[in-house]
């Protein structure tokens, strides 16, 4: 259990950084923006797929 929780966060730091290299480098407010949605998402998906598992 453990283990899939440490693989899902490390795939969500590698989408948030991926987006902020390829999309937002110098722009801070959308940046953050898309971070927080980012992990906004990702918490939504692990509460729906992976919480009761």
């Amino acid at each position: 259990m453990a283990r899939s929780g440490l693989i899902y966060a490390a795939v969500m730091v590698v989408v948030v950084i991926a987006v902020d290299i390829l999309f937002f480098q110098d722009r801070f407010w959308p940046r953050l923006m898309a971070n927080v949605g980012i992990v906004l998402v990702f918490g939504a998906f692990y509460l729906r797929f992976f919480r009761g598992s």
